[in-house]
């Protein structure tokens, strides 16, 4: 294994922990967590960067979907300092998934995210 090979599994754990945490502090100190001081998330509906930034993001996408989590589709593929997954947003009280999408991600210091490209692969129809 070369110094560029992180624990992908790991980094993308840490990411759906802080997009299913419950209640502001605990979502902003898994962000922080995740995240670089100078982490970005972008993707069709937001373009943030910084702790603050991205965690309103994932405070908004919870507004509009209360009730539902963020689940992993598939494996985790990654290289050097890059990794990409597949997720959706699952509802709790039917199962259902009206939301899915893809993200890359690149890794900084301390396998912490520097940047999330996400792109959603299903929307709900009107939305």
């Amino acid at each position: 294994m070369s110094a560029h090979t992180h624990d992908y599994d790991a980094v993308v754990a840490r990411c759906f922990e802080a997009w299913n945490a419950d209640g502001g502090e605990a979502r902003a100190k898994a962000v922080t967590e995740a995240w670089t001081a100078d982490g970005r998330r972008t993707g069709p509906v937001a373009d943030a960067t910084g702790h603050e930034a991205v965690t309103a993001v994932i405070t908004s996408a919870r507004e509009q979907f209360p009730g539902f989590a963020f689940r992993l589709l598939g494996a985790v593929d990654g290289h050097h300092d890059t990794a990409r997954f597949s997720w959706e947003l699952v509802g709790g009280a039917d199962g259902s998934a009206p939301v899915a999408g893809s993200d890359v991600l690149t890794l900084g210091p301390g396998g912490r995210i520097r940047a999330v490209y996400g792109f959603l692969d299903r929307v709900p129809e009107g939305a």
